[in-house]
């Protein structure tokens, strides 16, 4: 295999993580001069502060006004243990899982809650389960979009609006980037170090209605820790949803956030933000189609992520070793990148089959994404020739 020297074309912002994302472009520290550090988060302005966030996010996301919306610990996966703790068990649940985290809720809600009458849908990498099978006299747990798989639902056409059940979606890399069907769900989690490059520690929990009714008339077999407890006296704890957080917030990370959210303002709201992630992925396949060692984990192209863009191995390379020695060559072409400066993070996720993911969130420039292609071409052919 002959040898090419590396593309002369670097990205300007390599940073292609999926979580924590990019920042937004232009961002500096200096977003953070007004953060009110050394303050209490129960002072006034403090809390003013930590409210912004939520009214911001939902006047970008478009929630609808009669849903809570709130801060909650420990990412989106606190939000989405919040919900499963304090929601399920009052009917049979089905479980959706085609990637990493969905089966990650499957195994709490299994082995942790112990919910006897629940049944598994599950789909390889790359895949989706069947939908039709779903079953809305139940709850619903799912991810809108598989963060490790690349495989997202193709819209909320398939959730039953007269549903008797609920419908808890995590949806962290989704919000901000996808369109989101509010009145199909009612429970939506998220995290801001995900589709706006935010700091990482805080989740958002985003309730309808309807599971507010349910907190206020069931309650769980199972021992509540204080930390996921959403109610009080049987009641919806309020305060959760006005700014007062169940523990302490970094103020830092909080101002963090009214930066990315100002900043998605600036570029023109929701639309812009889809555009912008839409276009990342239309680059990606515009590439793919003439990369011969390379294509699409996800195999619909309806149901194809445009923010965690999942790539697997195809050449006849790939096919003729050891999938062990495959993995250890694909490690070998991010520690390349890396060490080149041109794409931190790009690996694909421990639990997936070997290859890349590419970040597409609104905060990645497209043109960034498309001065990594030849280095993407370089680095895969410079590993095979030292391993061949």
């Amino acid at each position: 295999m002959t040898k090419r020297p590396p593309p002369e074309q670097r990205p300007a912002r390599p940073f292609f993580s999926s979580g924590p994302c990019a920042k937004r472009p232009g961002w500096s520290t200096g977003a953070l001069d007004r953060a009110l550090v050394g303050r209490s988060h129960r002072a006034a302005p403090s809390k003013a502060r930590i409210q912004e966030v939520s009214d911001r996010s939902r006047a970008l996301l478009g929630i609808p006004d009669d849903w809570r919306l709130g801060i909650v610990p420990a990412s989106d996966t606190g939000a989405v243990e919040m919900a499963l703790w304090s929601l399920l068990g009052a009917r049979g649940v089905d479980l959706l899982a085609w990637e990493s985290f969905g089966s990650g809720w499957v195994g709490d809600v299994v082995k942790q809650l112990q919910i006897a009458d629940h049944r598994i849908l599950e789909a390889e990498y790359g895949q989706l389960p069947d939908l039709s099978r779903v079953d809305f006299e139940r709850d619903v747990v799912f991810t809108w979009n598989g963060t490790t798989s690349g495989v997202r639902v193709p819209d909320g056409n398939w959730i039953a609006p007269d549903r008797q059940g609920l419908t808890i979606c995590d949806a962290t890399s989704a919000v901000f980037a996808m369109e989101i069907a509010w009145d199909r769900l009612d429970v939506v989690t998220w995290s801001w170090q995900k589709v706006l490059g935010g700091e990482a520690g805080h989740g958002m929990l985003a309730l309808s209605p309807r599971a507010v009714e349910r907190l206020e008339s069931h309650t769980p077999a199972w021992p509540m820790p204080k930390i996921f407890r959403l109610t009080k006296a049987g009641r919806l704890n309020q305060a959760i949803f006005e700014g007062s957080t169940i523990n302490t917030p970094s103020m830092l990370c909080v101002e963090d956030a009214i930066d990315g959210l100002t900043w998605a303002e600036s570029v023109g709201g929701l639309e812009s933000l889809i555009a912008r992630s839409r276009a990342n992925l239309a680059a990606v396949e515009k590439w793919v189609g003439t990369a011969t060692w390379t294509d699409f984990l996800a195999e619909d192209p309806a149901t194809r992520s445009s923010t965690s863009i999942c790539l697997k191995l195809v050449d006849e390379w790939t096919l003729e070793r050891d999938p062990d020695e495959v993995a250890t060559a694909i490690r070998s072409a991010v520690r390349l990148l890396e060490d080149e400066g041109v794409a931190y993070d790009i690996g694909a996720y421990r639990d997936a089959p070997a290859g890349l993911r590419l970040w597409g969130g609104g905060t990645v420039e497209t043109t960034d994404l498309e001065d990594l292609f030849p280095w993407l071409d370089w680095a895969w052919a410079e590993i095979r020739s030292r391993a061949s």
